[in-house]
């Protein structure tokens, strides 16, 4: 077999000669089929069996097809593989000279990710199918911008404000709160939205981590109201379990309500109390991955879409 030194030599012209007389059978139909002559077909596969150091190809004259030897089929297979990698690669380069490809790494939180994701994730198939997406889930979103600040993360959904950092963030929707109870309930059956002092009596399911959560809990101390706590847990479908079960009620945004499925009843709250914001956050000083514009649009798009607004 030819030297290392020789097999240096090696271009990718000499693979696609190679591959096109076998798929043709012949120097003169390979040399039609990538428009070249076939003198320069011949000079191709010649200097290809010189770096390979054997034969190539059975040349029985005539009109019978040209055969390949058996190092011939094993150079095929191989020349093959390195083929489909470079198609790979130009397909790769154009993508991210169009910002339709690449990897992107994202981070979401559990109701964007139960609610939002998957008709996004839809979206994006159809319209830049050559983009990848890492996804990073986490119950609340403090971790998603320590990840965010490390690199581990392109972008984030988090909820705002954010905290301070080198964060640029674009506000996507702003959400209402609502009340989760059992559907056969006595506090359903009441058939009206709930005041503050309703949800003060009420027996309530909250959060570990969850800032809203703590800002109701402090509102009704504040209105002189204690809360009756009666479990916490930061997971939205045990949240929802234990509200269907009967075991409290549970204050969360809408999108947690969305992602109930129907397993629990959504009252409304008599009182306006401001809505939970959600935004995409993106390291300010990093470059920012080409697909990263994209992403975003499609993301606003979707949120029009589910009548997620501002």
């Amino acid at each position: 077999m030819g030297s290392p030194g020789r097999w240096a030599g090696l271009e990718v012209r000499h693979l696609l000669a190679l591959k096109a007389v076998a798929e043709q059978g012949s120097f003169h139909r390979a040399a039609a089929a990538l428009d070249y002559t076939q003198s320069g077909i011949s000079q191709q596969i010649a200097a290809l069996e010189r770096i390979v150091g054997d034969r190539l190809l059975d040349r029985p004259g005539g009109s019978r097809p040209v055969r390949l030897t058996e190092t011939g089929e094993a150079m095929l297979a191989h020349a093959r593989v390195v083929l489909e990698q470079i198609g790979a690669a130009q397909a790769d380069v154009a993508a991210l000279r169009t910002g339709n490809g690449g990897l992107l790494l994202v981070g979401a939180f559990q109701s964007v990710g139960a609610t939002l994701l998957p008709p996004l994730m839809r979206q994006l198939a159809q319209t830049r199918p050559g983009l990848r997406i890492e996804l990073t889930q986490t119950i609340s979103d403090p971790e998603l911008f320590d990840l965010l600040e490390a690199g581990k993360l392109d972008v984030t959904f988090a909820m705002l404000p954010a905290p301070e950092g080198p964060f640029r963030v674009r506000e996507l929707f702003a959400e209402r709160f609502v009340v989760l109870a059992a559907p056969d309930s006595e506090v359903v059956r009441r058939g009206r939205a709930l005041a503050l002092r309703d949800l003060a009596e009420l027996p309530l399911i909250g959060a570990h981590e969850c800032r809203y959560t703590t800002a109701l809990e402090a509102l009704l101390r504040e209105r002189g109201f204690e809360p009756k706590v009666v479990h916490r847990s930061d997971d939205n479908g045990t949240v929802c379990g234990l509200v269907a079960g009967g075991a409290g009620v549970a204050f969360v945004p809408w999108l947690v309500a969305e992602s109930a499925n129907g397993e629990v009843a959504v009252l409304e709250i008599e009182e306006h109390l401001p809505p939970r914001r959600v935004g995409l956050a993106s390291h300010r000083d990093r470059r920012a991955p080409a697909a990263l514009d994209a992403f975003a649009r499609e993301v606003a798009a979707t949120c029009v879409e589910l009548g997620l607004t501002v």
